[in-house]
């Protein structure tokens, strides 16, 4: 039983972060572009307005995946008693699916990034 609890940490663990995180760069996106914190691409990193860009729209989108992602936990709920193989299994399931959200997320922003900017980083301009 202690490693079902174990398991379902760990599955609270990637979209809590997607949350928090999500919740600092979209209000509080880091102001100086930086290699360390904020969400760091070649597109986002090109100026100013690429980097606050790619941190709120990321950060809406990671609060918004995290909150959906935190439901797949419920699916551990059944295997409580389950033996420790299954709940592994079931727990190593329900983290795969959290990370392959995360990583469709990047590339998300990556798009959205694209159709906003041009690759020097200037914005593109809408066509009347």
């Amino acid at each position: 039983m202690w490693f079902w609890w174990f398991m379902f940490v760990c599955s609270l663990l990637i979209p809590t972060v997607m949350i928090i995180c999500g919740a600092i760069m979209e209000k509080h996106p880091p102001k100086k572009i930086n290699g360390i914190y904020g969400y760091r691409t070649g597109l986002s990193m090109k100026n100013t307005d690429t980097w606050n860009f790619a941190n709120k729209y990321c950060g809406k989108l990671w609060r918004r995946i995290g909150l959906i992602t935190l439901t797949s936990v419920i699916a551990l709920i059944p295997f409580y008693n389950a033996s420790d193989d299954t709940v592994g299994i079931v727990g190593l399931i329900i983290d795969a699916v959290q990370l392959i959200a995360l990583i469709i997320s990047i590339i998300i922003v990556e798009r959205k990034l694209a159709k906003t900017f041009n690759r020097d980083g200037t914005r593109i301009q809408p066509t009347p």
